[in-house]
């Protein structure tokens, strides 16, 4: 596919169609990889998007309990001085 520079400002940038950015899940953010003499845009991905969300409820739930306590019984701190 071939697109053309466009002016934006005093800048240069590329538009890009509609179908490309859906089918390529492009929302805000593309991430820029200059390799052997090519430019490639990659969709930024946010693995932990609403994770924050997530954390409210299992508060709010009671469910954010540790599974594993802070300090193990038979820990020797003593070693670490």
């Amino acid at each position: 596919m071939e697109i053309s520079i466009i002016q934006i400002g005093n800048s240069k940038g590329l538009r890009l169609p509609k179908s490309i950015l859906e089918r390529y899940n492009i929302k805000d953010k593309v991430e820029l990889i200059l390799e052997k003499g090519q430019i490639i845009l990659k969709p930024v991905e946010q693995p932990r998007k609403g994770w924050d969300k997530a954390f409210r409820q299992m508060h709010e739930n009671g469910e954010d309990q540790l599974l594993l306590d802070d300090v193990f019984g038979d820990e020797n701190f003593e070693e670490w001085k």
